[in-house]
């Protein structure tokens, strides 16, 4: 039974080998399971810090207020 490790029976173990053997699907996998808890962690350290919620960028532009001025002496010859 020297072959792969069982998962359920010998975790740490099968997570080592797993590292060694199958290295993209292994740390494709934490990356994944660390999504989550960034999102519930990372929040609160940038409050901590100092990064607060910036003003929202406009999608608009803000009209100017009064009549247009339309310019002179830019109309073809």
């Amino acid at each position: 039974m020297s072959g792969k490790p069982f998962f359920w029976r010998t975790p740490y173990r099968y997570l080592r080998w797993a590292a060694h053997e199958k290295p993209a699907i292994y740390y494709s996998i934490v990356i994944g399971c660390i999504g989550p808890i960034m999102m519930v962690v990372v929040p609160p350290v940038r409050h901590y810090f100092g990064d607060y919620q910036r003003e929202k960028i406009p999608l608009t532009y803000p009209i100017p207020p009064g009549p247009r001025v339309i310019p002179e002496g830019y109309d073809d010859p």
